[in-house]
């Protein structure tokens, strides 16, 4: 289980909750772009189907965006999210410091 020290999540009650399903808890920065799907995956590829184009208002904008994430199929999403695991594997085994691509 992945989450951050919010007072939820440190509770006593989630806590047990926690240890009754045998979940094992990670430990991790307060956020990392390395680990954040919508960096590492969503706005790379945003950022490659936008390049070389140019905008003439910010509606266009909107416009480019909307297509390039409906153009994504569900695996897009489901890809992204596997490569989390990965990452953060990378990052635990790396002494929680940057992963490269």
């Amino acid at each position: 289980m992945i989450h951050d020290n919010a007072r939820p999540h440190t509770a006593a009650a989630m806590q047990n909750l926690i240890t009754t399903f045998g979940w094992e808890q990670f430990d991790h920065p307060p956020y990392s772009p390395d680990l954040a799907p919508s960096d590492f995956h969503l706005l790379l590829h945003l950022k490659s189907f936008l390049a070389d184009q140019w905008f003439h208002d910010d509606n266009e904008v909107k416009e480019a965006v909307t297509t390039c994430f409906a153009s994504q199929a569900a695996s897009f999403n489901d890809e992204g999210i596997q490569k989390l695991v990965q990452r953060y594997d990378k990052c635990l085994n790396n002494g929680g410091n940057y992963v490269e691509k």
